[in-house]
């Protein structure tokens, strides 16, 4: 007897578009929608294919119209990441500098680890017509377009040449957008031609499918490993990382910290793992930390790092752990992070690995006195972000005062939205997280204009919060566009700019560099010194007006409480305020150190000395193996 396959004909991007709708994620009970739409911009390489099949398919996949193709792909990773990765969108571009211009995006997902789905148009299959409009020609191969630059920063990639290679395509990379260790950007390049050809698909590809997130556990022996090194140690610390949000394990790090006394600084990515009040929280840790949870770093004698891929600001450049007995045991997802710093790897699910952890180290608790001085620190610490948020620093505000007021009138569940320049450092030390969801800083790639596109997707994510984005006058100038796609949409998001005149963050490593600030500031170009002359008469509030947000000016404390409290009665578009700071008016490092090499010869004496300086801070760096 033959069995007849039920089949649906359909061209290979209709098809593409049908399973997306139909894909969803399932963890511990809770069932959603992967995919929550799809971003694009439409060309001659993706309009007759995936525009018509999104036209076509409306009903079952919703279509959001971008301004810029970078900034579609940062609206979803952001939207990815307040969803702990249960769901994201996928974005379309044309071939091309469409394309291109999702490979800064691509590049900040795969850092990341944030799903994202790509989808840009590619060349004719066919090749007779070849050269196409916008393709990168080469005389070694014909098989190559400018999509092949997504090839390294993507964690799955292939180029579809024949309509029915979509149904072993989209499981692939559905398997790697779903996994917590291998997500991150997947990339299908789909050429013009193939987009449109129709293929007799089989009806069960279109079956509702359910993508079950595990949550593995870490060897036994080595969990018990582990529970004996934490009973042997007397100073351990935690270094709580973005693993701790996306494993959804706040409450389980809690309990585990109150069961044995353990403090814990916190990464960029892991800030508000701990409520900011919490006795054994002491904030930031690393090049951006706290002097609490440096002083503690340093003499810690066991780290536990729980979601952390240690990047050069965490460890601050390997000078934050000097004690020579000092071992590290790795909570992870993903093997790769387990292993560094020389750990004992616990690869797994960061909540289900504390909960048997805890299990296995019993009545072990730090010692009282060494609560004491963690409590102590971070008392001390909220006295010095008190002093901060209220510096009344004059004529201009201070960067920490703005963040201090934002801090002050924001509600415990709004969010605070970042990613490049001095005021991630800033936020880091200074915000009082009160929320776990409340702080969210792209600080992987600290890619500039990530800021407002991004404030576009958390709102999108979760749209009962308010959103705040802090941006300095550099990342605004780099990518404001989004401004009009939240008036398309009637978003509210509160979008501060604070117009310091230029990169004031690069400014001020310039001059600790001896470099005194060269070609940070945005000034007039002179004839004999360069751009030294008056600042440029940059229209920030017009700029914002003219794109639809509604906009107000802030000179003031006054002024900019008010401007707070006004914003906050907007709800059906977007409220940009604009402010100057003093770029001057500094947060202090408090002790830490981050590696950014000086020129090892120079006739200038402020680079001598910075070399000096940079030399002396080297002999502090450490392997650990």
């Amino acid at each position: 007897m033959t069995t007849t396959m039920t089949t649906q004909r359909l061209t290979m991007a209709q098809a593409l578009i049908l399973y997306l709708s139909r894909q969803y994620v399932q963890r511990d009970g809770q069932q959603q929608r992967f995919f929550a739409g799809v971003w694009g911009i439409f060309g001659h390489g993706n309009v007759a294919g995936i525009g018509q099949a999104l036209q076509q398919f409306a009903a079952e996949m919703p279509y959001y119209q971008s301004r810029n193709e970078q900034a579609q792909v940062h609206a979803a990773i952001a939207y990815a990441k307040h969803k702990n990765r249960l769901q994201t969108f996928a974005c379309t571009s044309s071939i091309g500098p469409g394309a291109t211009n999702m490979l800064t995006g691509a590049a900040t997902a795969t850092i990341n680890r944030l799903p994202v789905l790509l989808l840009p148009g590619d060349l004719f299959a066919a090749r007779r017509q070849a050269p196409v409009l916008q393709q990168l020609e080469s005389e070694h191969s014909q098989d190559i377009s400018v999509n092949d630059t997504f090839k390294p920063v993507s964690r799955y990639w292939d180029r579809l040449y024949r309509p029915e290679q979509l149904i072993t395509a989209l499981p692939a990379a559905l398997r790697v957008l779903t996994s917590p260790a291998e997500t991150g950007a997947v990339t299908l390049c789909l050429p013009q031609d193939v987009q449109t050809m129709a293929w007799d698909y089989p009806a069960a590809l279109f079956e509702p499918r359910v993508w079950a997130i595990p949550r593995p556990r870490p060897d036994a022996a080595l969990l018990a490993t582990a529970a004996q090194w934490l009973r042997d140690s007397q100073r351990p610390l935690i270094i709580a990382g973005g693993g701790v949000h996306y494993s959804e394990a706040t409450a389980a790090l809690r309990a585990f910290v109150e069961q044995t006394g353990i403090p814990v600084g916190e990464t960029q990515a892991g800030k508000g793992a701990l409520p900011y009040n919490h006795p054994l929280n002491l904030g930031a840790v690393g090049a951006t930390g706290t002097p609490g949870a440096n002083h503690l770093a340093r003499a810690a004698d066991l780290v536990i790092g729980i979601g952390t891929r240690y990047s050069d600001f965490t460890t601050a450049s390997q000078t934050a752990f000097q004690n020579p007995a000092v071992r590290f045991i790795n909570l992870n997802i993903m093997a790769f992070d387990a292993y560094k710093q020389g750990a004992l790897p616990l690869t797994g699910d960061a909540r289900a690995t504390l909960a048997e952890l805890a299990t296995l180290v019993g009545a072990y608790r730090t010692a009282d006195d060494y609560q004491a001085q963690a409590a102590q620190y971070q008392q001390a610490w909220d006295a010095e972000v008190q002093r901060i948020y209220t510096l009344e620093h004059e004529p201009l505000l201070s960067q920490g005062e703005v963040v201090g007021m934002v801090n002050t009138w924001s509600q415990p569940e709004d969010v605070v939205l970042c990613a490049a320049g001095s005021l991630p450092g800033d936020l880091h030390k200074l915000w009082r997280t009160r929320d776990p969801r409340g702080y969210h800083l792209e600080y992987g790639y600290s890619c500039m204009g990530y800021e407002i596109a991004g404030g576009m997707g958390v709102k999108m994510a979760d749209p009962a919060r308010e959103v705040y984005v802090m941006v300095g006058d550099g990342s605004f100038l780099m990518m404001n566009s989004e401004i009009v796609t939240m008036v398309q949409e009637k978003l509210k998001v509160t979008i501060i700019v604070l117009d310091n005149h230029g990169f004031a963050s690069i400014g001020g490593l310039s001059k600790s560099v001896g470099s005194d600030g060269f070609g940070t500031k945005y000034r007039y170009r002179d004839a004999d010194d360069g751009l030294t002359g008056a600042p440029l008469p940059i229209d920030f509030a017009a700029n914002c007006a003219s794109l639809g947000a509604h906009v107000i000016t802030a000179r003031t404390r006054p002024d900019f409480v008010a401007a707070l409290q006004a914003a906050r009665a907007i709800q059906d578009r977007p409220v940009c305020i604009i402010t100057e700071t003093d770029r001057r008016q500094r947060v202090s490092g408090y002790e830490s150190w981050w590696e950014v090499a000086v020129a090892e010869v120079s006739a200038d004496p402020a680079v001598q000395a910075a070399r000096q300086q940079y030399e002396a801070a080297r002999q502090r760096q450490r392997h650990h193996l």
